[in-house]
């Protein structure tokens, strides 16, 4: 696709829409980003920026700028919640780095860079629909709409564009919620991240700003439905009560809590078609993800990077969007599979069987250390911006 020629709209302005929109423009293209909300901003929260995702950051020119304030990963640390006993401790490989970002700052910096690039990013721009053919058409809710030569659908969950290419395919519920806050950094918490374990539950910990900030993620397994979506506030009591068996280091993370977030934990399937006629789709549009291997954003990301390399590298609008497809949907599912698979180990509930766990793991990482870690490489250290040797 003759990308200098080519003016691409992108329904979304977070991590996987300004990521694919520095990429292509750096292709020259022209590039529109059209956002719903009133700024491009992100609530507080932190993302884990893996070797993987890095990579993309890396090419597009950012890594050096997230690189100022955010803390870079010395290990894993796994503790049992109710003691905060530490399980086993997994150094960070010493070749590539994991990043402890704030979503905000990441934000900020994906826009900015796509703006010094031309992007033109229009904000209060909500999609209606979006029309395929050898021009596309945007239809925005206001009744204004516009044409392009492709529309990307990097729009979230509740993706315009994901049911325009494929059949309705209702999520269901986990049956596990979550909340999520950022806190100063008040107990100096190291550059690890921690995962404290406990029955039916478990919380993640790691900091954030230069180590100022402290990022909580906290899942409880619990009947109770609660909205699914990012935006909705909870009790601080409720997240306390869940706790409530934690050990002391848990307790005085979760006193500086305010008003955390929380949200209800859905399984959604990866679209079986992530392009057609003109459209295409990435992200949490194409494969939402369970937060439990830290990989929606990095996924995204590697997204992003991949949909730019096939239509610079394919003159065919439709071969370059079935190679992006090709390339990216397996791994998808593979990665998407893993994150659902993950939880349970953290939530185990008889006495018994975690303290036998808890044992093994000990056992395997003081027999063979850093083999645990070395069987999440094929997730953490892919790199796709060397897929075409570059």
């Amino acid at each position: 696709m003759e990308l200098s020629a080519s003016t691409i709209r992108i329904i979304g302005g977070g991590i996987g829409g300004l990521a694919a929109a520095i990429a292509l423009a750096r292709h020259g293209a022209e590039v529109h980003v059209l956002e719903q909300a009133p700024d491009i901003r992100e609530e507080g929260a932190g993302i884990q920026i893996s070797p993987n995702g890095l990579a993309v950051l890396k090419d597009l020119g950012l890594e050096a700028r997230l690189r100022e304030t955010a803390p870079v990963s010395r290990a894993f640390v796994l503790k049992d919640g109710l003691t905060g006993r530490v399980v086993i401790r997994m150094p960070s490989s010493q070749k590539q780095d994991y990043l402890f970002i704030h979503r905000a700052d990441l934000i900020q910096a994906l826009a900015e860079t796509a703006r010094d690039l031309g992007v033109k990013i229009r904000l209060l721009q909500k999609v209606a629909n979006v029309t395929g053919g050898k021009r596309v058409t945007t239809q925005l809710a206001n009744g204004d709409h516009c044409e392009s030569d492709l529309v990307i659908g990097a729009d979230g969950l509740h993706s315009v564009m994901r049911p325009k290419l494929n059949p309705a395919t209702p999520p269901f519920f986990t049956n596990q919620v979550a909340w999520r806050a950022v806190i100063p950094n008040h107990i100096g918490h190291p550059d690890e991240a921690h995962i404290h374990m406990g029955p039916g539950r478990h919380m993640v910990t790691y900091p954030l700003r230069g180590g100022a900030e402290l990022n909580i993620v906290a899942v409880e397994e619990r009947k109770t439905w609660a909205d699914e979506g990012w935006s909705h506030h909870d009790d601080v009591a409720n997240l306390r009560r869940a706790f409530s068996s934690f050990g002391a280091e848990a307790q005085r993370i979760l006193a500086d809590v305010d008003r955390p977030g929380l949200w209800g934990l859905f399984r959604h399937p990866v679209a079986e078609n992530w392009f057609g006629d003109g459209r295409a789709l990435l992200g949490d549009a194409a494969h939402p993800t369970l937060p439990f291997m830290a990989q929606g954003g990095n996924l995204a990301l590697e997204d992003a990077w991949v949909l730019a390399d096939c239509l610079h590298a394919y003159s065919d609008r439709q071969l370059a969007l079935a190679a992006y497809q090709e390339l990216r949907r397996d791994r998808a599912v593979a990665v998407t599979k893993a994150a659902s698979n993950n939880a349970w180990k953290f939530h185990l509930r008889w006495p018994i069987l975690r303290k036998t766990a808890h044992s093994m793991l000990a056992l395997s990482e003081h027999v063979a250390p850093g083999r645990i870690r070395a069987g999440m490489d094929w997730i953490y250290t892919h790199d796709v911006t060397q897929a075409r040797g570059r």
